[in-house]
């Protein structure tokens, strides 16, 4: 089983950090570069055949780990040659120790030439890079990507920034990255994510107790969303139990024409373990969706103030409200009536669009209830409709979920293939299970529908968000080729046994 901290995720400030702390207690600078070095050789060793590699070696301390790379690729018998972007006497610090020992020739990155290699390592700028790339290096990453001459790159593709995952003008196409200690943000975040190829984590020697030291707070460090991070919360079956005990979720329909995706929320919030499970449907709607639900039931609900009458019954006691409800003056209605019941809610797509004009109100009626859980769904276009203040071209993904997050007083889940997840107390965490099979008409409904089924268990709004983000990721990839909507709830009893592995009675 994975350890908590082991899903740590590093900026490159934070990983700075780390190594500063590393030294401070007594591990010389040199072993960790050493270190670092031997585990990208170990690697390669394990992927790429005995053959002729090109070592690109960058002025600072990664191409430091680029002079250790060549040196013992040397002596593992591979042929050599070494680029160097920059001189070599103005090499500084353990860069330019690692560079004196190295013996073979070291000649300039204008000098570097693909042909013939069978592996290139990019050491050029790592993880750090904080600038776009141009020059003689952006023309040999253009010509080493046309080339598919494989790459492993040192800690980061060159190219793309750490902290957001952006592409700095150009970037390497890695087929394999080796980081250490930690995975960074842009690890994980688009269009970094795409670049890295195979991703493996080194230990060089950073005790994991620096991680207390790195964030003043618990909250400040983002994590990569896994079971380990909320399956103590995640709510079980237990003898004894009936369902009245597991919550009674509803699903607000839209009208007669639009009535399928509030039914992908309801199934998907009864597969995750709601007791029981509601539509509330406008009348012109009640025909069709009584037509298409067996274990699920129907109430009448034509505006919010007959909403607001069926959530008088405290039992139904989370709400998912947006999918195929249209955008407008009754939609925002329904979600203050739903907002004002004390109800578990999750708003999503027409709910979130519904209150572009004015924002404000949306974040306002959370706040008249904040002891009652909220999360919001946005993917990208919703999300800038509704916080369309709070980014700018510096943000990263999930600097900018997080500030919503603060803002709405809500969690945000900030969809995509790197969803994003907030609380407005700092905590956040990204997602790297989806598979791109998920990009399909209806996921998001289910996805809402989930997280409602769960919150209706009473899991915390965060964990529910995280749980449900990590599941509808895991059933699409347990489907496979071909996936639709009405697949993921069918893979969750294979996906579900992932989520209480360990805490089953």
């Amino acid at each position: 089983m994975t350890d908590r901290s082991q899903l740590v995720l590093l900026d490159p400030a934070q990983m700075y950090e780390a190594d500063r702390l590393t030294i401070e207690a007594g591990t010389p600078g040199l072993e960790l570069m050493e270190n670092a070095g031997r585990a990208c050789v170990q690697a390669i060793s394990e992927r790429f055949k005995l053959g002729k590699v090109a070592v690109l070696c960058g002025p600072g301390n990664n191409g430091g780990d680029g002079f250790v790379i060549a040196r013992h690729l040397a002596k593992a018998g591979w042929q050599v040659a070494l680029y160097l972007l920059g001189d070599l006497s103005k090499l500084k610090g353990d860069a330019a120790v690692m560079a004196g020992k190295w013996r073979g020739k070291t000649a300039t990155l204008a000098d570097a030439s693909v042909t013939g290699s069978d592996l290139i390592v990019d050491a050029l700028f790592g993880a750090g890079l904080d600038r776009d790339i141009t020059g003689e290096a952006a023309a040999l990453i253009g010509d080493i990507n046309a080339s598919q001459v494989p790459v492993m790159a040192v800690d980061m593709p060159s190219g793309i920034d750490g902290r957001t995952g952006a592409v700095r003008g150009v970037a390497f196409e890695a087929a394999l990255t080796v980081t250490f200690f930690r995975k960074k943000p842009g690890h994980l975040l688009m269009p970094g994510r795409g670049f890295c190829g195979e991703l493996v984590v080194a230990d060089i020697g950073i005790d994991a107790s620096v991680l207390t030291k790195i964030a003043a707070q618990p909250a400040d460090l983002t994590h990569e969303n896994a079971p380990e991070l909320w399956r103590a919360d995640f709510p079980t079956p237990r003898l004894g139990g009936h369902k009245y005990g597991r919550g009674h979720a509803v699903s607000v329909s839209g009208p007669m024409a639009a009535t399928g995706a509030a039914r992908l929320a309801a199934m998907a919030a009864l597969r995750c373990g709601a007791g029981l499970v509601s539509v509330a449907s406008p009348g012109n709607a009640l025909a069709v969706n009584a037509s298409h639900l067996t274990a699920i039931m129907l109430a009448r609900a034509d505006n919010g103030e007959d909403l607001a009458c069926i959530l008088d019954d405290r039992r139904k006691n989370a709400v998912v409200i947006g999918p195929g409800c249209g955008v407008g003056g009754g939609t925002r209605d329904k979600v203050r009536a739903v907002l004002a019941s004390g109800a578990a809610t999750v708003l999503d797509a027409d709910a979130l669009t519904s209150f572009e004009p004015h924002p404000d109100a949306l974040f306002e009626a959370i706040a008249e209830h904040v002891e009652r859980p909220v999360v919001l769904t946005p993917h990208t276009g919703e999300f800038t409709r509704l916080f369309n203040d709070l980014s700018n071209d510096d943000d990263s993904k999930l600097q900018a979920c997080r500030r919503a997050a603060t803002t709405s007083g809500a969690v945000v889940v900030l969809k995509g293939p790197d969803t994003v997840i907030a609380a407005a107390d700092g905590r956040a965490v990204i997602n790297a299970n989806a598979p791109p099979t998920l990009a399909t008409a209806g996921a998001g409904d289910v996805l809402a529908g989930m997280i409602c089924g769960l919150l209706a268990q009473s899991m915390p709004p965060f964990e529910a968000a995280c749980a449900g983000v990590w599941l509808h990721g895991a059933a699409a990839d347990a489907f496979g080729p071909g996936l639709i909507a009405e697949d993921i709830i069918s893979m969750l009893p294979a996906a579900l046994p992932l989520a209480f592995e360990g805490v089953r009675e």
